[in-house]
């Protein structure tokens, strides 16, 4: 009986992507494999010794999350891309990943020297022009708030839209704007739409009986994910 056995310390300094485990389930029942073929696979072809069904039973359920070298092998085996395997991308180096592509290949598409592009990769900060910016968001098929995670700029923007919510929201549009350029139609409905649904929760709590204690818990939920409402109601407008 295989046991998950621990694999030696990792030469990997990155966390380890999001993994997409029900994906990886899919595609090894479509190949008609199971985990002990995938595990034979990556021990003879791959150089992954300590691959056990097992490990990659966790890795499907979720109770353990492959590395970078161990996702791209993994890959490799279902016949698929590194992409398919990765939940939603949040750095630089896993957008880069989920695409297939090797460093070199966007260092040179975007204009930096390697050794600079892996900087930005280890930092997890990308620090180009705007003209590289444009050719990154290409090269990595990046979305609006791709951009903006991976250049450092989502905090900020959480920071107006919890101010924007909380207070008046119009004195908040130009502001936004200047980190998500969008037409300013959308950005007002979905600030308005934003101040409204922080207002409709606290109102209702409140309603409900509770005291301030408990009608801080709902506004506290609403301002943690904040940029994700703020991108939901940018595409439900069309943005």
């Amino acid at each position: 009986m295989w046991a998950v056995r621990r694999p030696p310390p990792r030469s990997d300094r990155h966390p380890p992507p999001p993994f997409n485990a029900p994906a990886a389930r899919r595609l090894r029942a479509a190949l008609g494999l199971g985990p002990d073929h995938v595990a034979h696979a990556l021990r003879a072809s791959y150089d992954l010794p300590y691959v056990t069904p097992a490990l990659v039973a966790a890795w499907e359920h979720g109770s353990a999350s492959p590395s970078h070298p161990e996702l791209t092998a993994l890959a490799g085996v279902l016949w698929c891309s590194p992409g398919e395997l990765i939940g939603r991308p949040r750095t630089l180096r896993e957008h880069r990943m989920a695409r297939g592509l090797a460093p070199e290949d966007v260092a040179h598409t975007v204009g930096h020297e390697l050794q600079v592009y892996l900087r930005m990769e280890e930092t997890g900060r990308w620090r180009g022009t705007e003209r590289q910016t444009a050719a990154l968001t290409r090269v990595l098929g990046l979305s609006l708030a791709d951009v903006l995670t991976v250049t450092g700029r989502e905090e900020r923007l959480a920071e107006l839209l919890r101010d924007a919510v909380t207070t008046r929201w119009q004195a908040y549009v130009r502001p936004v704007s200047k980190i998500a350029p969008l037409e300013r139609r959308v950005l007002e409905e979905v600030l308005h739409r934003l101040h409204r649904d922080y207002q409709g929760h606290m109102a209702a709590t409140l309603s409900w009986g509770g005291g301030p204690a408990d009608a801080s818990d709902p506004g506290r939920d609403f301002l943690t994910h904040v940029v994700d409402h703020f991108w939901t109601a940018v595409s439900a407008e069309g943005g």
